[in-house]
């Protein structure tokens, strides 16, 4: 379907296929074959590095030494989360929409601390 989408709408639409061995994209997907897999190479990093060079966007983006610290603060979170989901599975759709959310709130910390003072917003305080 993602393909179909580009196909019909290029300008508005792109898509990325992502493999962990070179040439393992005629094997596993030959309808696919002809088109360029970024090679992740089967590891975080590999993944983490392959995501910024697919999801490229305006403005500051985080490169792949702040990706890797968030799934690193993310990865020690889910055995918590699913406990209290009491799911069997951190793709159950409960426990992945709480650790897209833990994920949300660790990329914001960590880019409000990188940020100089002068470009933090102001919160005012009650006395």
């Amino acid at each position: 379907m993602s393909i179909t989408w580009q196909q019909l709408k290029p300008a508005r639409h792109t898509w990325f296929m992502s493999e962990a061995q070179n040439r393992r994209l005629q094997k596993s997907l030959s309808d696919l074959n002809g088109r360029n897999a970024n090679i992740q190479g089967g590891t975080v990093e590999g993944v983490m590095r392959e995501l910024c060079n697919a999801f490229i966007r305006r403005g500051p983006q985080p490169g792949v030494p702040q990706m890797l610290r968030t799934y690193l603060r993310v990865r020690a979170k889910v055995d918590e989360v699913m406990q209290v989901a009491d799911a069997a599975s951190m793709f159950e759709a409960r426990v992945f929409k709480d650790l897209c959310f833990v994920a949300r709130a660790i990329a914001q910390e960590a880019e409000w601390s990188v940020r100089p003072l002068w470009a933090r917003p102001q919160v005012p305080i009650d006395i």
